[in-house]
């Protein structure tokens, strides 16, 4: 007769009593998830975020409350969790999981690691840390309506990076504040901004400089005496920006220098945000008029397709403001404008306030065209859709812990019940891809760039940590020489940042062997060079995954095969027997490497591709936006 321990069979209840577990992000889903593994019977949790409460959260981040406002999320959820049951090991942590202490005997302490996360850059780094430390990692992430839960382990499934990423359309709220670094950043704003002055106000889309920012303080006593100084007991008082136009009579001039000049030198006085970044220009009203031509104007064609200068964006903000202005007039006390890209005046406002929110900070200003193909409907944050993300997190977790692996799936929630009238609809773990430039036997990746032109500090910063998720980057030149282009060691390889590429003998068929030793993670990265890269475009990565640069010379190309680099899609001998033995370990939990078919519908998982897209255009994030 089986025992049971509540509902649990008691090896599965004492396994889990046992077992010490990771949760990576205490937001949307990371409350659920908390609340469940104790409920659950999970005794050892640790859990990490670096974000702090705010007002915005508490609609759906229940284990928060009005008092918690400005305090760490990650140790409010611990208290809370706690409430639920006293006797769990909660360790909590106000910290960012990218942090170097946070390094790979790190994730080793855990038999499990699931993650609760709102951005891609963290994603990847859990996902390489997971994989350099053998340690299986539950994914999740939802998208208004839309879920997805699926389970990593190395060498048996598809890593998160295995597969290519639509571009993210959610974002830190503190990124679009603060710190946008994409036109996609500034167009979205620019929506929040008519909301705030013509529409339906949101206290998620808020568009004032964050002052809450975690990246200005790692002292969580510090960001809560911020985020709380106006009232001592969490009611953060704000001053409604409707309420300010209209006391102005929505004057363009103050509404143009609040927004563009005051408002970024107020940023600049956050100066920890701009040691690593370029600092914003904040524009004035008077000097804008007095020094440009407001006809000034590049690119040909439709009137749509042409970039204005920032004297014709600022004519066009203010036109447009006055124009929304008089629609407001013309319905009425408390009436309301809803954003519409179909509406001139609406198109025009967002239009002029994302260019110039560009132009502030540094980006390259675009077209009205760009704009509104750019400017999608955002998506909201759905309490209900966490909450069902959060139990099928804890059901994978079961049958991981309970050696039932073969039982994994990844899961889909969709917005309407498919044609088997199903809203939860699970398919086959894929294996991992052989051209995966992360989890390969030997990750490798073609770059086609301009060697001329392109800076050793874009290289770093632009191409291996933003295109490529690495934290801190070392790379050598293999010239024969081992020449050391970039050091993780701070100031040892700084002189080289000012240089371009060509200056260190790389060009068309260089190789460059990166190591991340954090991630424990290393990459060879083939260079094409390209003169006739398209307009705005500094590089470009050949294909979803690697394919082959020229070869290189002889005497290279020797070191290459020696070194078992030559061909990345194919793994070589020794490699396939280190994956055998993964999946020999991990199929004695009663793991399957092969595709199996859908268990609840009988269908191949080849299917999985069409059920994948509904969630794919959407994919990121937990909290969408400006909500966490």
């Amino acid at each position: 007769m089986v025992q049971l321990v509540g509902s649990l069979r008691k090896e599965l209840a004492d396994s889990l009593s046992a077992c010490r577990v990771l949760v990576v992000g205490a937001g949307g889903i990371g409350c659920e998830l908390l609340k469940n593994l104790v409920l659950t019977g999970f005794k050892n949790i640790e859990v990490i975020d670096l974000d702090t409460i705010d007002v915005s959260n508490l609609n759906r981040q229940f284990l928060f409350q009005k008092k918690h406002v400005g305090k760490s999320k990650a140790q409010v959820a611990k208290e809370s969790v706690l409430q639920f049951c006293p006797t769990a090991n909660i360790t909590a942590y106000h910290d960012s999981i990218m942090n170097p202490e946070y390094n790979v005997e790190f994730f080793r302490n855990f038999m499990l690691v699931m993650n609760a996360l709102d951005n891609r850059a963290a994603r990847n780094h859990v996902n390489r840390m997971c994989l350099a430390a053998d340690i299986p990692l539950i994914e999740s992430g939802t998208a208004g309506y839309l879920g997805q839960v699926t389970v990593i382990k190395k060498g048996l499934t598809e890593c998160y990076e295995c597969q290519p990423k639509p571009t993210q359309k959610t974002f830190p709220g503190c990124t679009i504040r603060n710190t946008p670094s994409e036109p996609i950043h500034c167009i979205v704003w620019a929506k929040y901004l008519f909301n705030q002055l013509f529409g339906e106000e949101d206290a998620d889309q808020e568009v004032s400089p964050d002052t809450a920012d975690p990246e200005l303080t790692w002292n969580p006593a510090d960001t809560e005496a911020r985020a709380t100084a106006s009232d001592q007991d969490g009611d953060i008082k704000r001053v409604s920006t409707k309420d300010w136009a209209r006391s102005t009579g929505y004057d363009t001039v103050k509404l143009f220098n609040k927004l563009f000049k005051d408002d970024i030198q107020y940023l600049l006085t956050m100066d920890k945000l701009w040691k690593k970044r370029k600092a914003p220009l904040p524009l004035d009203w008077l000097e804008i008029q007095k020094l440009a031509c407001p006809q000034e104007v590049t690119g040909t064609g439709l009137k749509d397709q042409q970039v204005l200068g920032v004297a014709g964006y600022s004519q066009l903000f203010s036109r447009s403001v006055e124009t929304l202005r008089s629609m407001l007039a013309d319905k009425g006390d408390g009436a309301e404008l809803v954003w519409d890209k179909d509406d001139p005046p609406a198109m025009d406002f967002v239009t002029a306030a994302a260019n110039l929110r560009m132009h502030i900070f540094s980006m390259n200003m675009k077209s009205r065209f760009d704009i509104k193909s750019m400017a999608g409907n955002i998506i909201p944050a759905i309490a209900t859709t966490n909450a069902v993300i959060a139990g099928l997190i804890v059901l994978e977790a079961l049958k991981i812990l309970s050696g039932d692996v073969e039982q994994c799936r990844t899961i889909f929630l969709n917005k309407q019940p498919n044609p088997r009238k199903k809203l939860l609809v699970p398919c086959a773990l894929d294996p991992p891809s052989a051209n995966c430039y992360v989890c390969a036997s030997k990750p490798e990746v073609t770059v086609k760039l301009n060697v001329h032109k392109t800076l050793v500090l874009a290289l770093q910063d632009k191409i291996l940590k933003e295109k490529f998720g690495m934290v801190a980057p070392d790379v050598q030149i293999e010239d024969g020489k081992g020449t050391i282009l970039i050091s993780s060691e701070e100031g040892e390889t700084e002189a080289n940042n000012s240089k371009f590429l060509s200056d260190f003998g790389i060009r068309h068929g260089s190789r460059l062997q990166v190591d991340d030793f954090l991630q424990d993670y290393t990459l060879l990265v083939n260079v094409i060079h390209c003169e006739d890269l398209e307009k705005d475009v500094e590089f470009e990565v050949v294909g979803d995954a690697p394919d082959k640069a020229p070869t290189p010379p002889s005497a290279q190309e020797d070191k290459n095969v020696a070194n078992g680099n030559k061909d990345s899609a194919e793994p070589s001998t020794s490699s396939k027997g280190e994956l055998s033995n993964n999946q020999k370990s991990w199929s004695e939990s009663g793991g399957h490497k092969r595709k199996l078919h859908d268990a609840e519908t009988g269908e191949a998982s080849a299917k999985r591709q069409r059920l994948d897209q509904p969630l794919a255009a959407d994919e990121e994030d937990d909290d969408i936006i400006a909500l966490d």
